[in-house]
């Protein structure tokens, strides 16, 4: 049995999705685009008959006699969670991220939908796609041992372009008329070399939010504008009016939270301004992994260069219209 699922960029209203943020925001809503950095689990039945879990990618190995006996700490914690949750016995469960650890691209989502995709296939449990993510959400959340987001399952399940509304009704995913090829020749995707280090403390905004801080109130009422105005842009194609508010966001990303930047990641701006990005901002919460970059298709091989140039690694960009994909394996 294998299943994967894409990460994601966030272009714009990242953080909002956190309940109860998002019901303070009239229209709140999240705009991003899943990508081709798949997150994979496969599962198989295991020889010895012992239940094994292994992270290709941190080399983690972890194994027991039996799901009640698996522990639920370490770097393997998150799949072993799930195990639980399914009472899995007498597998072996590999996993393997494209996306480098700390990327802030949503790769722990989509490997969580992927391992609980692959583990309800196996078990021959049908869940419908909104149980299955809620399902993911919910064993994250009790992972982390925090509140986690709404947006960053919704692209690993679906797939494509997307806003994801914010209400009072739910949660709802809204496919958005977007050229992909078109979307993906504008942007470069560049990962700092440093696991994000969470530039953004959720909870602790969270918190300041409910309390009444007007200082925060007033940034997330900005972030949710800009979101509907990204949106706007975005399905007129006006890549101009796009850049612009991106550029917004991100300015409001770091007055949220001033460690959302590094002097890493100043450098990238800085190389990729130069070479002619048009705009960019630090993927997911900051404080490290990942940066995309807005540009001009004739500039982008110059501003890939710039970036790669500056100490950055450089990470292909799909845009991925498939989502959550399970197959089961020959014998």
């Amino acid at each position: 049995m294998r299943a994967s699922a894409p990460t994601r960029i966030d272009l714009a209203g990242g953080t909002l999705d956190i309940w109860p943020l998002y019901l303070f925001h009239p229209g709140a809503q999240t705009v991003n685009a899943a990508i081709g950095q798949r997150a994979v689990c496969t599962v198989s039945a295991s020889p010895d008959g012992r239940l094994r879990i292994v992270s290709e990618d941190t080399g983690a190995d972890l194994s027991a006699d039996g799901w009640r006996q698996l522990s639920t700490d370490g770097d393997n914690r998150l799949p072993a969670h799930i195990v639980r949750f399914f009472e899995v016995d007498g597998v072996r469960l590999t996993t393997r991220a494209a996306s480098p650890v700390g990327a802030g691209i949503a790769g722990s989502s989509a490997l969580n939908v992927a391992v609980c995709a692959a583990l309800a296939e196996w078990c021959r449990v049908d869940y419908p796609t909104e149980r299955l993510l809620t399902l993911a959400m919910n064993l994250e959340a009790r992972t982390l041992g925090i509140p986690t987001g709404v947006q960053d399952y919704r692209p690993a399940c679906y797939g494509g372009v997307s806003a994801i509304e914010l209400g009072p009704a739910g949660v709802g995913r809204v496919a958005l008329d977007v050229d992909p090829t078109d979307l993906e020749q504008r942007i470069v995707l560049a990962y700092s070399g440093d696991s994000r280090s969470s530039g953004i403390n959720n909870w602790e905004i969270t918190r300041r939010h409910i309390e009444g801080d007007s200082t925060i109130v007033a940034h997330f009422r900005r972030i949710a504008e800009i979101a509907a105005a990204t949106r706007d842009a975005l399905t007129r194609h006006d890549w101009t009016e796009l850049a612009r508010q991106v550029t917004l966001e991100w300015r409001e990303r770091q007055a949220l939270a001033p460690g959302v930047t590094t002097p890493v990641i100043d450098r990238l701006f800085a190389a990729a301004g130069a070479a002619g990005a048009a705009a960019g901002k630090v993927c997911g919460a900051g404080g490290g992994g990942c940066i995309f970059f807005l540009v001009d298709p004739r500039r982008r091989d110059a501003v890939r260069s710039a970036v790669a140039g500056a100490g950055a690694r450089l990470l292909e960009c799909p845009i991925d219209l498939d989502g959550l994909r399970v197959e089961r394996l020959a014998d």
